[in-house]
């Protein structure tokens, strides 16, 4: 194999599809090559959070500013959302500001990035082309180390099980359970957790909050926030048919069959539907978003297959707010939300108060999806410093 000089000029895409190709040879290279002849002992004693391999990588929140952070990309054992084991990557990062007790640590869900192994948050945070990197900076600044999970399929072999909500629950809560047991990490099992996740990290950090108390008891949460959440699969799907946003449509079914291979979309879907869909699978959001806009399902079907049982029984579990999170949760949602019907966040916030939650519930009165997470974001930290530090919160359901 022939490579380029260091001093041949390359386009910045070039340069960062050269940087993610690196990073997937570099990603396989980490198992041993006596895995496979290993892997029925260790089978037998692993657990979800576990880390598989780990490689040191770094976090910029814009293309090379500087941090006073270290981070590592690791893979760690996972489950999917029928319950097998499966293997998720993901970033640790740590800031260096010379603390030597306890830190919290923040399991961080992103929204939506894409399909395309390219896309995941482990392949750009460390060129500072990650989208919410300088959210995640804000979080790193106070001390806190982050997670942040690649999720089902984004970085590893499969599809991207794209709004799978417990799937995406499992990822983030085993985010956090081997960042506290990565070593080089400085963590430990009684660290501090939050969890946070805006639109499809707010179905994400919403499911980890519903299991967590099930799933990952051991994990001291003292949190969650999540905004923006799409709780409805069906809700969202009728809100955004035909609309700017019909893309995502398009983006959950092939995640949703990733996750269930039996609901056969491929069946579903006409000529120009199977070519949209396999491009998604290989992009992200900003080509996936453009090229499905403005789309009706039955623009791309024979048959529209969220109109079928098995299709809306597999949707159905995914819907959040059946199960009250175990530790406080702070929810917000801006009115003009154009992508997630503000309907569906309050919906959310009535069910789980209803079953005993502690939620406050906060609106943004000026902006739409994707200013609200950034607008927010002070209030959201504010929020979770209160809770690491002890006090009380401030339900108003």
């Amino acid at each position: 194999m022939r490579f380029r000089s260091p001093h041949t000029r390359r386009s910045p895409h070039a340069r960062r599809t050269a940087l993610a190709a690196v990073a997937a040879l570099a990603l396989s290279a980490w198992i041993p090559a006596t895995a496979e002849a290993a892997g029925a002992a260790e089978a037998a004693t692993a657990r979800p959070g576990d880390v598989v391999a780990s490689a040191p990588s770094a976090f910029h929140p814009l293309p090379g500013q500087p941090t006073n952070t270290k981070a590592w990309k690791i893979q760690y054992r996972s489950t999917t959302a029928d319950g097998a084991p499966n293997v998720v990557s993901g970033t640790v990062i740590v800031p260096q500001d010379g603390r030597t007790g306890p830190r919290p640590l923040i399991t961080y869900a992103v929204g939506t990035v894409g399909m395309g192994d390219s896309c995941a948050p482990s392949n750009n945070l460390p060129y500072g082309t990650a989208m919410e990197a300088n959210l995640i900076q804000q979080y790193t600044l106070r001390g806190w180390a982050v997670v942040v999970t690649d999720y089902e399929g984004l970085g590893t072999p499969g599809v991207h099980t794209y709004t799978v909500g417990p799937s995406a629950g499992h990822a983030v809560l085993d985010a956090a359970r081997a960042a506290t047991r990565l070593p080089e990490a400085g963590l430990s099992a009684d660290t501090p957790v939050g969890i946070m996740g805006y639109s499809q990290g707010g179905q994400a950090s919403g499911w980890a909050a519903e299991l967590q108390g099930s799933y990952a008891p051991e994990l001291k949460v003292k949190g969650t926030a999540t905004g923006g959440v799409p709780a409805d699969l069906m809700k969202v799907a009728d809100f955004n048919n035909g609309s700017y946003g019909s893309g995502l449509i398009f983006m959950a079914a092939a995640g949703q069959d990733a996750a269930f291979p039996e609901l056969k979309l491929d069946s579903y879907l006409n000529p120009a539907g199977k070519v949209l869909v396999g491009a998604m699978k290989e992009s992200c959001v900003a080509i996936d978003a453009i090229a499905g806009s403005f789309k009706r399902i039955s623009d791309l079907t024979v048959k529209n297959p969220l109109a079928q049982p098995d299709w809306q029984a597999r949707l159905g579990q995914s819907r959040l707010g059946r199960t009250a999170p175990a530790a406080p949760v702070y929810q917000y949602h801006a009115l003009g939300d154009e992508l997630i019907p503000y309907a569906v966040g309050r919906q959310l916030r009535s069910d789980w108060c209803a079953r005993g939650a502690n939620v406050e519930f906060d609106t943004i009165w000026v902006g739409e999806h994707v200013s609200g997470v950034i607008t927010h974001s002070p209030e959201v930290g504010n929020w979770m410093a209160d809770r690491f530090a002890g006090r009380s919160p401030h339900p108003n359901c």
